[in-house]
């Protein structure tokens, strides 16, 4: 099977490289802002969508236009990679999966791509790369490359430049050495929670930093924009973001790792982390209930990376062999695992769960991972759609209740 892997290192550029990486990044930011501002002309008058080649058409027009000839300075195909990008992210948006497209702006990270692997040259054994219109660029070898290069993506993060190498390659495929399957539910005060009972507690990069760095941001307000002190302050607010996202990168990969490499099924629960972390101040005629109590839980679920953990458990499972499966995630915490009684009042606090049907007793969080399990094996042995069968206050039927009562214990008249 072939397998895509991401190498990324940091750059040493000499000034004129790094300067002219800056401006490379520039020219693609430039391009993409100006083709969607001629998708947006071209919608108001009515026409038909410009899909990719006609993009690059206009681009060979804006290189050889006397507007924006400095265009021609930057290499041609991260600039046609750009034009990809905004195709895709219409793409994303006509099929539901993003927003619309916005505007990039300067300074919020730029970056640019090589997508010819023909143009790319390395040297690991001299720890250099070479990148049309830069030559050889020195950067730190951590690791070596594994397989063939298919493309580069340079971008700045800290006011250091980084490449991500992209490569193929083909390896046997893979079989799972671990044979157990598990349930994971995922929250606030345990990051996940195991349906064996074991649980991972949160790192809360965000909030560990949250009163440093306000006080940070408040330095930078005082300071007059774009001065020196202005940027001194502005660039020990990106160190503190920088460190924070690097601390749950670190934990994510960690926990993921460790996982995957015990565990052949994983059943996690299916959350829209976009609707759940949306903002609820609602509007000047209808104003939202609770605003800073949704907002301080907004940040608490983005500080957990919900998103960035079952993207990375789906590719190390499959690089392992194993398998992840996303179930439907209602209902999966106040549904009794013992006698299958759905109600609201079987969780009476955040932690504790008690059925109010059977009496069968746990920590919630370790009950929503059982029936993440319970939904998993269903799915996998049925097709069904994971769902629990019952509505909410539904009641179990005489035999159910006379055969989950004596499974845990309680007696049975």
């Amino acid at each position: 099977m072939e397998r895509l892997q991401a190498f990324k290192y940091e750059l040493m550029p000499d000034g004129e490289q790094a300067r002219d990486m800056r401006r490379f990044a520039g020219a693609c930011r430039f391009v993409y802002n100006k083709a969607l501002a001629m998708q947006k002309d071209n919608h108001e008058a009515g026409n038909k969508f410009i899909g990719f080649a006609g993009l690059c058409k206009a681009l060979t027009g804006w290189r050889q236009g006397a507007e924006t000839p400095w265009l021609q300075e930057a290499p041609c195909h991260p600039l046609q990679q750009a034009l990809k990008d905004l195709d895709k992210a219409y793409k994303n948006f006509f099929e539901k999966r993003a927003d619309f497209p916005s505007f990039k702006r300067k300074g919020s990270g730029g970056g640019f791509r090589y997508p010819d692997p023909k143009q790319i040259k390395l040297d690991e054994a001299n720890e250099r790369i070479f990148l049309p219109k830069l030559g050889w660029l020195r950067y730190r070898n951590s690791r070596d490359v594994l397989g063939e290069v298919r493309n580069v993506t340079v971008s700045q993060l800290g006011g250091k430049w980084f490449a991500a190498i992209q490569t193929q390659r083909e390896v046997e495929p893979p079989l799972p050495r671990a044979t157990t399957a598990i349930g994971i539910d995922v929250g606030i005060a345990r990051f996940a929670t195991m349906s064996d009972g074991s649980f991972v507690a949160p790192l809360n990069s965000f909030k560990k930093h949250q009163q440093n760095l306000a006080r940070y941001q408040r330095r930078m307000s005082r300071k007059v924009k774009f001065s020196s002190n202005w940027k001194k302050a502005k660039a020990r607010v990106q160190r503190i973001h920088i460190g924070i996202a690097n601390a749950r990168k670190d934990f994510l990969h960690k926990t993921t790792t460790t996982i995957s490499k015990n565990h052949a099924l994983v059943c996690i629960e299916d959350l829209q982390v976009r609707n759940m972390s949306r903002s609820s101040k609602g509007t000047v005629e209808q104003p939202g209930k609770k605003v800073g109590q949704k907002s301080g839980l907004n940040r608490a679920i983005l500080d957990q990376g919900w998103g960035e953990f079952r993207r990375q458990l789906g590719y190390k499972l499959a690089w392992n062999g194993g398998m992840l499966l996303a179930v439907p995630p209602h209902h999966t915490s106040q549904t009794c695992p013992a006698c299958g009684h759905v109600s609201k009042d079987n969780r009476q606090t955040q932690a504790s769960f008690l059925c109010v049907d059977c009496g069968c007793e746990n920590h919630a969080d370790v009950v929503g991972a059982i029936n993440v399990l319970a939904r998993g094996h269903r799915v996998l042995a049925c097709g069904e759609s994971a769902h629990s069968g019952r509505s909410m206050k539904q009641e179990p039927t005489e035999a159910t209740r006379r055969s989950s009562r004596g499974a845990v214990g309680i007696p049975v008249l």
